[in-house]
């Protein structure tokens, strides 16, 4: 299905019925990275699941990609379908989007997950930067993506080369969020990610301590693929989180949050 939102044609696909959960995918990829995800979510929750601008059937637009432009899509697509609010979960840099979302329109996010994603450079480990900067990890991603874009893209094959320079220019100029950015978040936020992925534990330990509601989960065993090599573990997470009513702590003894 496609959506006008705010000017911006999107495409998306929901399942399930009842109160919304948008997933918001990583770069280069499309909301179809959510496949381990989706039938769990929407046995209890309508799940919707678009491809961000220049992603998979979502057209690519004029000017620069930056993650508050996505940000600014998501928020007109939620308005688009008549959504107020919705449980918002991003994955990579769609955890970033997402939670410049809950930064710039806090009534809009019930509830935040941030899946892999470190809120600034200095939050990634130096994997993370060399595939982020370097020729080599460019053409590494180049190659991964180029092929799912080519057969689902609109705007055609050769238009691959003009949006991945927008995302590299981009991968190169985010700006960072520091932790006392998000201490105001008046959302529930989990923080998850794999033992092995992109993220430094000891960033999320400090995003995490300044959020004054926020869980981190660290997946043993996993890397930035976490919720594709641990369905059922990160869907059962996901699942607890956005429940209604909260398993209760009866021994809380650390210093998470305060």
């Amino acid at each position: 299905m496609e959506i006008d939102a705010g000017g911006i044609r999107i495409y998306y696909e929901t399942q399930g019925t009842g109160e919304p959960v948008l997933l918001i995918h990583g770069g280069a990829t499309t909301g179809e990275s959510w496949r381990a995800q989706t039938p769990a979510l929407a046995e209890r929750y309508q799940v919707f699941y678009p491809d961000r601008r220049g992603h998979g059937r979502s057209p690519d637009v004029e000017g620069p990609a930056t993650m508050d432009g996505y940000a600014e899509d998501m928020v007109a697509f939620m308005a688009a379908l008549g959504l107020e609010s919705a449980y918002v979960i991003g994955w990579s840099d769609g955890g970033k989007v997402a939670v410049r979302m809950a930064l710039s329109r806090p009534e809009s996010v019930r509830k935040l997950v941030m899946i892999g994603t470190e809120l600034t450079r200095a939050g990634g480990t130096p994997a993370n930067d060399r595939l982020m900067t370097t020729p080599e990890g460019l053409d590494s991603l180049a190659s991964f993506a180029r092929e799912e874009y080519e057969r689902l893209s609109p705007d055609g094959p050769e238009h691959f080369d003009v949006v991945f320079a927008k995302w590299t220019q981009m991968w190169s100029s985010i700006p960072d969020i520091q932790p006392a950015d998000v201490q105001h978040l008046p959302m529930p936020v989990l923080l998850m990610q794999g033992d092995d992925d992109c993220v430094r534990i000891e960033h999320n330990v400090a995003v995490a301590r300044a959020i004054p509601d926020a869980q981190l989960a660290v997946i043993p065993g996993a890397s930035h693929a976490v919720p594709l090599e641990k369905p059922a573990l990160v869907n059962g997470l996901l699942l607890d989180f956005l429940g209604d009513t909260p398993s209760p702590k009866y021994m809380p003894m650390g210093d998470l949050g305060g």
